[in-house]
């Protein structure tokens, strides 16, 4: 199911972790295209916001055990 498709902004920022934790799973992961039925853009703007919100620790690099 595609529950996750609505972007409502052009840009995904960083900052915006309310949006990036609706496309990451319970462990931390991305979850894929097919999953989250994003556009190639939006789902590579999705990834690099996701590693700069780990970087400076806005988000984990693991999930909740």
């Amino acid at each position: 199911p595609r529950k996750y498709t609505r972007v409502n902004s052009e840009v995904v920022d960083y900052k915006d972790l309310n949006l990036l934790r609706r496309f990451l799973s319970d462990k931390g992961k991305t979850r894929g295209r097919r999953v989250t039925g994003l556009s190639r853009r939006h789902q590579r703007q999705l990834s690099v916001a996701v590693k700069r919100a780990r970087e400076i620790a806005l988000l984990p690099y693991v999930g909740e055990r």
